[in-house]
């Protein structure tokens, strides 16, 4: 894994076994999900390519697909956990599972709740931003019943929201009044609308550097995948990235990324964190649009892309050497092609067929099918090895092919 290796046996329990799979499991990371058909297909796949891989995953069967604090709850995983003496890793933390961990005598590797929502939260997170609160687009905080409208678009956003959830575009006064008259008293931020592409950059914090990872492309609020104009949907790390950053906006793009870094460092926080940032298509200008506080989603493919290299150090090995305390040496791999775009549930396309899953996955895609039905949530992720934006907003060939898949054209 590392020059360093790692001393702690890791369980990683995960809702999505999708999430943990960055690095292969082993004798010393394990991985606890739920029973599904992919998570079979992924252990019968491990199982023909090295049959003592199986030993070292636990699928859990139920009749509902369980979070990751319910997995925590199973008896079996429990047992597991115990009998192989090991530290509890999760996706995302949260007091919930922070309780379930400490009534069990557990270690859990992620970094404090308490401090993930401190970052996230649209509110607190502009003060604890400070004077990095520049890299941020014009906005301002105050209750919803006291935003002012002034002829421009702005978002509002809440405290919390989730792939764009709870983030609203306001175009005009009637649609201010009609948030104001249904969540007076709920404290919003309100930021000056900005349009242009948008970029990911997966990070991690370890004890004795700050890590960048490649800058991917944002696929966000495409059709069919989302209804939701603010949804990611994806990201592209091929030719898109340096068709629309030149040298000197990567180089700003990661000073942010570092001073961020280097202020969650001093809070104490270890391990991965990304970024999302957006390039006014207009002026050019760079602003910092949202910091996600946990392992973000695109980490994994992003260190499977990685892991074709070797010699150096995926995103998804530096977090888990980062939250043991590990130092880092080698830099992290770098790569050119790639992608993923996720089908989500919308008021048109509830459920992806066998067919159009086998026409994917028969054309060199790898497809990851969940059983979801909320608006929104995740229906397929689609892992491509090429890129498939060409320009902004617009699919290359190979993604206006995926696009036609999935509406059956």
């Amino acid at each position: 894994m590392s020059a360093n290796e790692p001393t702690n046996r890791i369980v990683y329990v995960t809702r999505d076994i999708e999430r943990a799979l960055g690095v292969l499991p082993n004798d010393n990371y394990m991985i606890v999900s739920n029973k599904t058909s992919y998570s079979e297909k992924i252990l019968k796949n491990l199982n023909n390519t090295n049959n003592s891989i199986g030993n070292n995953i636990l699928l859990i069967e139920n009749a509902t697909i369980l979070d990751t604090a319910e997995l925590l709850e199973q008896n079996k995983v429990r047992d597991y956990i115990n009998q192989n003496d090991s530290t509890v890793l999760v996706f995302k933390n949260t007091s919930l599972i922070e309780d379930i961990v400490k009534k069990n005598g557990w270690n859990l590797l992620n970094p404090p709740s308490t401090l993930a929502e401190k970052y996230e939260n649209k509110i607190t997170q502009v003060e604890w931003l400070g004077e990095l609160a520049k890299y941020l687009p014009p906005h301002s905080i105050s209750l919803a019943k006291n935003l002012k409208w002034s002829d421009q678009p702005i978002v509002v956003q809440w405290a919390h929201g989730h792939t764009g959830d709870g983030t609203i575009l306001v175009n005009s006064q009637k649609e201010l009044d009609t948030i104001q008259a249904k969540f007076p008293e709920r404290l919003a931020r309100a930021t000056t609308f900005i349009n242009g592409p948008s970029f990911t950059v997966n990070m991690v914090v370890a004890p004795n550097t700050i890590l960048i990872g490649n800058i991917s492309y944002q696929i966000t609020g495409l059709p069919p995948f989302t209804d939701n104009r603010f949804s990611t949907i994806g990201n592209d790390w091929g030719k898109i990235v340096p068709a629309l950053l030149n040298k000197s906006e990567v180089e700003y793009i990661h000073q942010i990324a570092r001073e961020i870094g280097e202020k969650m460092h001093k809070d104490g926080w270890k391990g991965l964190f990304g970024i999302d940032i957006i390039k006014e298509e207009k002026t050019g200008k760079i602003f910092l649009i949202e910091i996600n506080a946990r392992q973000p989603a695109s980490t994994t493919f992003e260190s499977q892309l990685q892991s074709r290299y070797g010699g150096q150090t995926s995103v998804f090995e530096a977090h888990l050497l980062a939250l043991q305390d590990i130092q880092i040496e080698r830099p992290i791999i770098e790569i050119e092609e790639g992608a993923q775009i996720i089908q989500r549930v919308t008021k048109d396309i509830t459920n992806i067929s066998k067919s159009v899953i086998d026409s994917l996955e028969s054309s060199g895609y790898n497809v990851i099918a969940y059983s979801n039905t909320e608006i929104n949530s995740d229906l397929v992720r689609i892992h491509s090895n090429k890129g498939i934006i060409s320009k902004h907003n617009q699919f290359n060939e190979a993604g206006e092919k995926i696009r036609a898949c999935i509406i059956g054209k």
